[in-house]
């Protein structure tokens, strides 16, 4: 009888031989045919099951080693430069092993999450244990899903947390990563679908309770991947950065700036300070510095520190964080204007004629004394006549002055013209336990736009700056609406009663007058937020395309490097510019221009979604003690799905089913976006009054779903209303497009 080879001995063939694997490669190498081939089958089988081996299609590797051609997934590269990589796939029993990617001249580029197919070799004798090499790229990071893990004899399953998921993900028993049923988790998709149909996931972080406090903003952090940690390397650096002194920059220090930031700030990157201009010339003129933090001193190019903060793109808030762009030492200290703290700083000394235009401008590098850590409604309260104990002595020489320049800038505005937006800005309170205890709209004073418009100006002046220096530069983009959206601006504007003109150029002023129209009407938010809706998303790019809501030919992002790296860019292109010091824009730095503007402008979108879905869970925390409760609203939006509704109280947005709203069959109308039923003729549209009831509240997804009582004040007509008894009915075809034809385009107009 052919001898059976050991455990030990397969592993050990194996290991020797590790582009073979198949059961036919180790039957000939112990000679092993005929009816012993069955044997040698059950042992295969046995190793797999214990987890000696790993079984992939019809061959075996050692499960505690990597086979010799496997999928890999890009890591971050070291402060050496060096580029690690991960098994895409582990099922090793001790930690993943370190894999160095040796890339060859000509490979192509690969950041990280990229994955590759990819020859390793086993190493000893290193830091690491295996050396990759590239066979060829294999596309981006696979999915990720942030959900509740349920646990199961097969392994688990995952329900994710998006509103928009509809199934779950299956994790085979080997790739929990010892979850625990009902814990909340991130896991990535691995390989095919399983059975039936679902995706397959392997846990690769478990988050904890989802219900425990603060878990809402853990939650997105997660979800949308972005950066909470500072490796260890650009912490150090941080924690080694000095404070600037004076060499080499212009003493500021005799001029009394001021930072005016919300209550809770925690750093102050701005100050400015306004006075008259004496120069006969300029009667009633005023001159308006604005000083802003000298990141580019502490954040150098190619540094650790500048690689984080590239990475982020920009600080994310959530109403109980904030996962900042630099480590603390710098956003909260180094970088921050403290008052009565000599800061470094990049300074523009702006002459302002009396009808608020800019007339020239300086810039400097230099060094402030702030002489007070001013809040807007303290400042606010001063200027109405009311200051306190702080802001008294400043009244006359610094307050005043910084409202009378503000009232000048606030002529030129009007006549430039942006896009007068006024959309309440929404504050949730959070206890220290993480729960909400109310939802409310910020109040909005003179004092932050006095703010606004020293900042916009302040970036006009660099961005012209750096066009006259001839130097490379980010600029900030906003293009004027597509067609498509405006003709929907148009439908929604009709719909309420006010008209929009075609025909002609578009301008922001236009679209102040439409906005002007509904200024005290019922219909002034929905048309702020429609007008909101038919813009573009504004971006970052080294060539200059102009910003339309603004109404300027040139603008750039300068008054916030802490926060934004496109800021930080902009600082040193002055800094090379002026010829200030050797921290100014690399040649790397020009090189990767473009490829910035888009990684910048990706994690700006990135934190935006993630505190959207943050707001969102956060008022379906806060409403969900409240269901069955009625609400007045108003129609947002319109899909063939079902309507949005925007809640009066909170402003929290919840969708009405389709399925919900009647027994008939709804006709979707993209051009005219509204749901008309076919048997009752009901339009529903967006602008309408609306009187709700809350059904469902689901904290862990941000959804609220809400049943229809009333439309503009009267109840539904019978037959359309909702949650009656027996089936809804179908759709009659021939009778429908009768009524289609009769009814083109049915829109409720209401004249005021």
């Amino acid at each position: 009888m052919t001898q059976i080879p050991t455990k030990d001995q397969i592993l050990a063939w194996l290991a020797d031989h590790p582009g073979a694997g198949a059961k036919r490669d180790i039957a000939k190498a112990f000679g092993i045919k005929g009816s012993a081939r069955i044997e040698l089958k059950r042992l295969l089988k046995e190793m797999a099951a214990e987890g000696t081996l790993e079984r992939r299609r019809s061959t075996y590797h050692d499960a505690a080693k990597l086979p010799p051609v496997s999928v890999l997934q890009i890591l971050a590269p070291d402060d050496a430069g060096d580029q690690w990589a991960r098994a895409v796939e582990w099922n090793g029993e001790g930690p993943e092993p370190r894999i160095l990617f040796v890339p060859r001249a000509a490979d192509v580029a690969l950041a990280e999450g990229d994955r590759i197919l990819a020859r390793i070799a086993e190493v000893s004798g290193e830091a690491h244990d295996y050396e990759a090499r590239l066979i060829r790229k294999i596309g981006v990071a696979a999915h990720r899903v942030v959900g509740i893990f349920r646990k199961s004899a097969e392994g688990g399953r995952i329900t994710p947390i998006d509103k928009g998921a509809d199934k779950d993900w299956l994790v085979p028993p080997g790739a929990t990563f010892d979850a625990r049923d009902g814990e909340l988790v991130e896991a990535e998709q691995m390989g095919p679908k399983g059975r039936m149909g679902l995706p397959r996931a392997r846990v690769i972080e478990r988050l904890g309770d989802p219900s425990a406090p603060r878990a809402v903003s853990l939650i997105a952090i997660h979800q949308h991947g972005i950066p909470d940690d500072f490796p260890d390397a650009v912490v150090a650096e941080a924690d080694a950065a000095v404070p600037a002194g004076f060499e080499g920059r212009e003493d500021l220090t005799d001029l009394p700036f001021v930072t005016i930031d919300p209550a809770d700030a925690r750093d102050r990157d701005d100050a400015c300070l306004a006075m008259p201009d004496d120069d006969p010339a300029n009667e009633g003129g005023h001159i308006l510095w604005v000083a802003i933090a000298d990141v580019a001193h502490y954040v150098t190019p190619g540094s650790a520190l500048d690689r984080e903060a590239r990475k982020r793109g920009n600080s994310t808030y959530f109403p109980d964080r904030v996962v900042p762009m630099l480590p603390d030492r710098l956003s909260g200290d180094l970088c921050s204007l403290h008052e009565h703290v000599p800061r470094a700083v990049l300074a523009v000394r702006m002459k302002i004629d009396s009808a608020g235009n800019k007339l020239s401008h300086r810039f400097t590098r230099g060094v402030i004394n702030s002489v007070g850590s001013l809040e807007y409604g303290q400042v606010q309260a001063a200027h109405d006549g009311a200051p306190d104990a702080k802001t008294a002595p400043l009244v006359a020489e610094i307050i005043e002055p910084l409202f009378a320049c503000y009232h000048a800038l606030a002529r030129a505005r009007a006549a430039r013209q942006p896009l007068d937006l006024d959309l309440p800005e929404r504050q949730i309170v959070i206890s220290e336990e993480g729960k909400v205890t109310s939802v409310r709209f910020k109040d909005r004073l003179d004092a932050h736009r006095l703010i606004e418009e020293f900042m916009v100006l302040a970036n006009v002046a660099a961005a012209e700056e750096l066009e006259r220096l001839r130097r490379p530069l980010l600029y900030r983009v906003h293009e004027e609406p597509s067609p498509e959206k405006l003709d929907a601006l148009r439908e929604v504007a009709q719909a309420s009663g006010f008209t929009l003109a075609k025909g002609q150029v578009l301008k922001t002023a236009h679209l102040n007058r439409l906005l002007a129209q509904a200024e005290g009407t019922e219909f002034d938010e929905l048309l702020n937020i429609s007008t909101l809706r038919s813009m573009t998303q504004a971006y970052y790019h080294p060539q200059n395309l102009g910003h339309f809501g603004l109404a300027l030919r040139s603008y750039a992002h300068f008054t916030s490097p802490i926060r934004r790296y496109s800021d930080l860019i902009v600082h040193r292109a002055l800094i090379a510019g002026h010829g200030w010091g050797k921290d100014g824009l690399s040649a790397q730095d020009i090189e990767m221009l473009e490829e910035t503007a888009q990684q910048i402008s990706d994690t700006e979108r990135r934190s935006m979604m993630a505190e959207r879905d943050t707001t969102d869970r956060y008022l379906a925390a806060y409403l969900s003690d409240r269901v069955g409760s009625e609400f007045t609203g108003r129609i947002s939006g319109v899909q063939k799905f079902g309507a949005f509704v925007k809640l009066d109280e909170t402003g929290a947005d919840g969708l009405i089913p389709v399925r919900e709203i009647g027994r008939e069959f709804f006709h979707y109308d993209r051009d005219s976006q509204t749901l008309m039923g076919a048997d009752t003729g009901l339009t529903i549209s967006v602008g309408q009054r609306v009187l709700v009831r809350l059904a469902e509240a689901i904290p862990m997804t941000g959804g609220l779903m809400l049943e229809l009582l009333e439309l503009e004040g009267a109840a539904l007509p019978a037959g359309g209303r909702g949650g009656g008894k027996g089936p809804r009915r179908g759709r009659k075809p021939a009778a429908f497009k009768a009524r289609e034809r009769g009814i083109a385009r049915k829109v409720k107009r209401t004249r005021k």
